[in-house]
Formats: structure tokens, sequence, C-alpha cells
């Protein structure tokens, strides 16, 4: 299976369930000795890894979990640990008794039934796509919460984009996207280039394969969108929305307007520790090829700070200026900048439904 820049996790629902059985002392010292070997395995950086895995073993050991007895509670105070210890914002333990560990292969082709299911869960999400939008002053607006597999929401980020193609400039908010396929991120990066105009965008090492893949822009896309980009972040913009908003910067190709994002860009994968328990192990690390580094720990700059709530109405009052510098048609001036002044102070035209 691929590796993902942390798709939002399903969580499996208990409504209608007993509620789960208590956690036990063993099992708990079984759960974070599973987890300390896999991060030995598994975990980008060794030395980090052996720290963790020694520090976390010997909590258990001296009780520090003893208070955790149900399975939602000793998921929080190891997560918390874990991430603490780790400093990866990637790290997250999960109680999913459900769960199916997928093959370490990554070359294997899925099931139907594992590839009815992505789709499923692609289309209750719209393909990641939360609105597509002509903003007044025909400024396009496309919020993307996340990047699913390429296969599925690769024809829904082309669509969005052919609505948006007539627009002055475009405004991608990601504010609220919590990451996704590296594959899929590349794949939307790709429409805001000219055609012919080959990037190479990110890399992302992966340790237990011991490969490197690069990320480039796919050749094959269309519409391509050559006009002013602005990117909105917040501090919730995370791995895959993060490294798709760093894309854009790193390539000189948008301005990005809102907040630092939230500083992870380790993806991996999920692992079973036993007893229901399941563990997101980063195993891998991005590396741009321009700055030869990321944006792990210090997340991603914008290039005009203002708080996210605020971030929409800065680029749109951005955009507007920049149209109205050039633009010559008095009439049209003037409409602009009536528009102008009411987007500065925020307010917005109802709809009027009735025979004028």
């Amino acid at each position: 299976m691929k590796s993902l820049l942390l798709l939002p996790a399903i969580v499996a629902t208990l409504t209608g369930q007993d509620a789960p059985a208590p956690i036990t002392a063993p099992q708990r010292k079984a759960v974070v000795e599973t987890l300390a070997k896999e991060l030995k395995a598994r975990y980008v950086f060794p030395e980090v890894a052996a720290t963790v895995g020694q520090a976390l073993t010997a909590k258990v050991a001296k009780g520090a979990y003893e208070g955790a007895t149900t399975p939602q509670a000793f998921t929080e105070a190891l997560s918390k640990d874990l991430r603490e210890l780790g400093k990866d914002g990637h790290f997250r333990v999960r109680f999913d008794p459900g769960f199916k560990p997928g093959s370490d292969d990554e070359d294997k082709p899925p099931t139907k039934e594992e590839v009815a299911q992505t789709r499923l869960q692609a289309e209750r999400r719209a393909f990641g796509i939360a609105k597509v939008e002509q903003l007044p002053g025909n400024i396009g607006y496309l919020d993307v919460r996340g990047f699913g597999p390429t296969e599925f929401v690769g024809p829904a980020f082309s669509a969005a984009l052919s609505l948006l193609s007539g627009t002055e400039a475009l405004i991608l908010d990601l504010r609220l996207n919590g990451g996704g396929d590296p594959e899929s991120v590349a794949y939307l990066v790709s429409h805001f280039f000219a055609l012919g105009d080959s990037r190479h965008l990110n890399s992302i090492y992966n340790r237990p394969r011991d490969v490197t893949r690069e990320f480039w822009t796919t050749p094959t896309v269309s519409p391509r969108y050559t006009n002013p980009v602005y990117v909105l972040t917040s501090a919730r913009t995370f791995s895959g929305g993060e490294e798709c908003a760093y894309d854009f910067q790193t390539q000189k190709r948008a301005t990005l307007v809102g907040e630092v994002t939230g500083g992870g860009a380790n993806p991996g994968g999920a692992v079973a520790l036993g007893h229901g328990f399941v563990a997101f192990v980063p195993t891998g690390r991005a590396i741009n090829p321009i700055t030869k580094t990321n944006w792990e720990h210090v997340g991603v700059k914008p290039d005009v700070a203002v708080p996210a709530a605020d971030a929409l109405r800065t680029a749109h009052v951005a955009i507007l200026k920049g149209i109205l510098e050039k633009e010559k048609d008095a009439g049209y001036r003037k409409r602009l900048e009536g528009l102008l002044a009411k987007v500065e102070k925020g307010e917005v035209e109802a709809p009027v439904y009735s025979r004028r």
C-alpha cells in the first residue's frame, strides 16, 4: 500500500456495541513493548526510535499508565508521551479492534474489496473538495480538505479547476487540510504550471525500503491555470496539506496567507500493536528539491501572516487591488472599487430572490 502523508484516521465507532473491556497491566506492557519493537524496525530516525522505545518501556515498567484502565485513556496517554518523546506530530495510537494490517509490499495490487472501500471513502468525502465557488470580482475559490488516492480524487480536482478556469485569480484554501497521498498533492499542483513546464516538487525517503521516491508535476493533467494563486493556511494545515503549500511556496507559484502550519513532514503507516491497539509510525521524511529540507517541527511560514479566520478576506482584498491596478475601463474600475470597499469591511451581499 502507498505511504500517505496522513489521511485523517478512520476511527471505528462503538455505538450500539458493548463498552470495550478494561485494559490490564500485562496488556499495557505488551502493547508498549510491541510499539518499541515497531519503532526500532520502522521509524524514519533509528536513533530517536531507540530512545523513545526505551523511555516508554521504562515508563510502563514503573507503572506510569496504571490509571489508564480504559482503551481511550490509554491511547491518549500513550499518544501524548509518544509525541513528546519523539517530537513528531504524526505519532498517534488509537483503539481499533477491527484494524487489518495492509501488506508491506507496495507493489502488491489491492483487492477488489479494498478498491471499493477506498472509493466509497473518497466519495463520502466529496473527493476532498469542500467547496468550489466564484467569489465577487471573478475570483476562484477552491477548498480542499484532503488528498485521497489519485485515481479517485484526480478527476475531481481537474473538474473543479475546469469550473474556475476563467477566473482572474484563484484562492486555494488549505486551512482545514489534514494531508493524504503525496501523489495527489503533485497531481493538484500540476494544474498550476503551463503545459510543458516540468517541476520536481518533492521527494520522500522510506527507511524500511531504503528508497527515495521523487514526485514531479504530471504532464498530462488539464486544465492549466496560470493566473495568480493565493494559498490559505492555518495551524491545522498538516502533513500533505503542508506539502502542498510548501510546494507552491518553494516553486514561487503562489502567495501564502494565514498562519504557520502544524509542522508534520514525516509520512508513514499504521501498524498493529495487539489487543486492538494501532499506532501510526512515520517511516519516511520529505526532502524538498530546492531547500533540501522540509517543514518538520517548524511548519510552513506564510508570506502574509494573519489569523486564519482573516486569511480569505485578506487574500480577496489583495487580489482585487491587483486587478484594479491594471484595469483601464472606468466603468468596471468603479464597480471594482465598490466591491473592494465591501470586502475590506467584511460585508457580504445577500442574494435577492424577489422580482426586481
